[in-house]
């Protein structure tokens, strides 16, 4: 496999009023986050890595990397939309993998220390460029796939989301929305797409509940396309990718296309969560629970990370 390793570039600022309210919230969540970065060994690394893998000419495979707990940060997002630009761009690009290098981590989310940072579209400030991001990967000129063994969880929750099959490991992977167990609110098309993929009733417990599920609960609801033993997934994610990469490729996108116009959120709706989000970010009962989470971090290290569900459900008042 040939690979290429991505130049990540650092996003715009985003406007003054989101800054002011994303830097209270990012004050209040440094305990936390320091307990994690205090208890891990090796130190946590400053960016997050991509890589882009050629599989075959038709198939690319993007590699994610930001150890110890993968979050997503600034540079994670502008360098995922720049490579859905530039794979969108390429005629012979057909399926694109999505999958992490971290064990027991998918995409995680957002590393909200660094949520004023989270850049814009280039040469628009008022554009976020996350919701540029899962905009065009829903409806990218490829098939996407997300290989998912590790948590899933709130911004990377959201980027399964917006691929076009998901396929998880029944002992490794697990997801959840964690943003109101948290006291925020989903901003990164979790509240869209969810409801849409396994019933609103389903979705509101998961997103008001903050839980974990497993794979094959996941798979149950609707929220992943199969869950298999985990052996068995990096079989089924490449036996698929090469059979869909031997179709032709106006066949595919015209039938992706279809099935788009079905269940597609508007984008305007995923811009009004993402403004909705930034603002949670400055409320009160986000600035009182954090604290107590960054508690358990002190005490529990990344076993907070790995069982986040149950630890939201320890950190009221």
């Amino acid at each position: 496999m040939a690979a290429l390793q991505v130049s990540l570039s650092r996003g715009v600022m985003k406007t003054f009023s989101r800054m002011l309210a994303t830097c209270v919230a990012a004050a209040a969540l440094a305990p936390f986050h320091a307990a994690v970065a205090q208890s891990q060994a090796p130190a946590t690394n400053p960016g997050s890595t991509i890589t882009v893998e050629t599989v075959t000419p038709k198939i690319r495979k993007v590699i994610f990397s930001n150890p110890p707990a993968n979050l997503i940060v600034p540079e994670t997002v502008a360098g995922l939309r720049e490579v859905v630009i530039a794979l969108s761009a390429d005629p012979d690009v057909q399926v694109v993998i999505f999958t992490s290098s971290t064990p027991r981590f998918f995409y995680n989310h957002f590393d909200l220390r660094q949520a004023a940072k989270f850049p814009s579209v280039p040469g628009d400030p008022s554009s976020p460029a996350w919701v540029d991001l899962v905009i065009r990967l829903s409806k990218a000129p490829f098939v996407s796939i997300a290989l998912v063994r590790g948590r899933t969880r709130g911004g990377g929750n959201e980027l399964a989301l917006a691929m076009d099959l998901r396929y998880a490991s029944k002992e490794q992977a697990f997801f959840s929305q964690p943003e109101v167990g948290t006291g925020i609110l989903p901003g990164g098309g979790g509240s869209e797409r969810l409801p849409r993929l396994i019933g609103r009733d389903r979705a509101l417990e998961a997103i008001l509940s903050s839980q974990d599920y497993d794979a094959e609960s996941a798979r149950q609801l609707g929220w992943v396309t199969r869950a298999v033993p985990d052996a068995q997934l990096d079989h089924l994610v490449d036996t698929m990718a090469a059979r869909l990469a031997s179709f032709d490729k106006a066949a595919l996108m015209m039938a992706k296309e279809q099935v788009n116009r079905a269940s597609l959120p508007p984008d305007a709706d995923l811009r009004a969560a993402y403004g909705e989000y930034t603002r949670s970010l400055g409320w009160a009962g986000y600035r009182e629970r954090v604290p107590r989470l960054g508690k358990f971090v002190a005490d529990k290290g990344l076993d907070v990370e790995l069982q986040l569900g149950e630890y939201l459900g320890k950190v009221g008042p």
